[in-house]
């Protein structure tokens, strides 16, 4: 009995947390040691982990609820009518344009970020990325002030909002490492959903705030300025880096050989892409196709919230039922939302299209969890099948954290796009409609997919 005590003392041991505060050795598929040291330390990096997230997602977003009030008021000739608040007077093209940059940009740093969990270790990078929250904060602070500024010097700006969308994929990569296989689903979600609602904060908050003190827009900005710096200073206090997580980037670079990454970053692109597209532009629509910036003000922040707070249970239904299954179903209600979406416009039935996009916000939320369920199962299986050794097991767990950064930068590059398709639409067709009838065609695109390759009897990766 001493020897098995013994035994179990030495796998429960957390390691050396040493200078810069790592941990050198970690083992959370081992349930005893899971019990007794793991599972607290991994929920207080969740935590904190979810607090620099939930600030970067806001950032990332404030431009979405900004250029709301930025908006001037057109005649049917293009004539400006009234300028919008500071005296900017937007076109709806140059709003959208504003927001798709911003994603874009967001989408792009993805994939760096990714490689600097490796580089940095979790803790490290989580404190840096928070400190560089303070360009867009501070730089939309000053240039909404100075509505002589040039639209270019304005999109430039706004791309720096970016630095708080690339957040996301070096948080959800350090966030996989560590949880144990059975229990990344929730807390991948939990992750996910407090960077998520962090989009429905800004957008709830910021027309609060731009009222107060005379400062006007530059509020929005001023804002985040000390909860970029509290967030900062929590991750420097309260969280870890993993040794194991601190390696070179090569399994990242290996993970991107693999069919299943591009296929799940396709899928993603319809599930997250989505949510940030549709996050970013559903008020504008409420103001542009609706003329309803009172009703964009108060309530368009309530899609991001539905699609944030549906996140987790997507990723528990997932570890319960299987990502696939939960997905494939995510995707046919989507569908079906954006046909109910496409005759909420076509009627001017502005109940009707409100109420379908709170449907399809719901289920971007739900596939967005079921989506990431599946990015490490998929890795941990092809692990058995290559020999299942301790070596090879965190080489693919490695693999998949880069596979988890990764899949989200291509998976954002949804909300660069939607914009655009929204903008294209409108300009050469009068209406959103074309736009709404392209986003249905795809998920039902990616519903089949989803079915040939993980719910098709004989797939070798069938309801991961």
């Amino acid at each position: 009995m001493a020897v098995q005590d013994q035994a179990a003392a030495v796998a429960i041991e957390p390691g050396v947390v040493g200078k810069g505060r790592w941990i050198e050795h970690w083992e959370p598929e081992n349930d005893v040691f899971w019990e007794a040291k793991g599972k607290a330390i991994a929920f207080r990096n969740l935590v904190f982990s979810i607090v620099a997230e939930h600030i970067g997602f806001s950032v990332w977003l404030l431009w979405s609820i900004v250029v709301v009030k930025m908006y001037g008021t057109y005649a049917a000739d293009g004539t400006l009518v009234a300028a919008g608040a500071n005296g900017w007077a937007l076109t709806a093209s140059q709003g959208l344009t504003l927001l798709a940059v911003a994603s874009g940009v967001g989408a792009v740093l993805r994939i760096p970020y990714t490689f600097a969990i490796p580089l940095f270790g979790g803790r490290n990078w989580t404190v840096i990325s928070a400190l560089l929250l303070l360009i867009p904060t501070l730089g939309l602070a000053w240039v909404v002030g100075k509505p002589e500024t040039s639209f270019g010097v304005l999109v430039l700006i706004a791309a720096t909002a970016g630095f708080g969308g690339g957040n996301f994929a070096s948080s959800m990569s350090n966030i996989t490492f560590f949880y144990p296989d059975k229990k990344k689903g929730w807390a991948l979600g939990l992750n996910a959903a407090g960077g998520n609602i962090g989009v429905a904060a800004a957008q709830k908050a910021v027309p609060l705030v731009i009222g107060l003190g005379g400062w006007g827009l530059a509020n929005a900005g001023l804002l985040y300025v000390p909860l970029a710096l509290a967030s900062a200073i929590l991750a420097f206090l309260f969280m870890d880096n993993l040794r194991e997580a601190k390696a070179d980037p090569k399994p990242t670079a290996r993970s991107l050989t693999h069919g299943h990454t591009w296929l799940m970053s396709f899928l993603y692109i319809g599930t997250f892409g989505s949510f940030i597209g549709y996050s970013a532009a559903f008020p504008t629509l409420l103001t542009v196709v609706f003329e309803r910036s009172d009703i964009a003000l108060s309530w368009g922040f309530l899609g991001a919230l539905v699609g944030s707070l549906s996140r987790p249970y997507g990723g528990k239904l997932a570890d319960r039922f299987g990502g696939a299954t939960i997905t494939l179903i995510s995707f046919i209600v989507m569908a079906g939302a954006g046909w109910v979406a496409v005759t909420g416009v076509q009627d001017k039935n502005l109940f009707l299209f409100f109420i379908s996009f709170m449907l399809l916000f719901v289920f971007t939320g739900v596939g967005n969890g079921s989506t990431y369920r599946m990015i490490p199962s998929i890795f941990m299986r092809t692990a058995a099948k290559k020999g299942n050794t301790d070596e090879i097991r965190l080489d693919f767990k490695r693999q998949a954290a880069g596979a988890v950064g990764f899949i989200s930068a291509v998976g954002a590059f949804g909300g660069f796009c939607i914009p655009f398709v929204y903008l294209w639409a409108r300009e050469t067709h009068g209406t959103i409609v074309p736009a709404l009838q392209i986003y249905t065609y795809v998920f039902l695109v990616m519903a089949v997919l989803t079915w040939v390759f993980y719910m098709r009897k004989g797939a070798t990766m069938r309801n991961v």
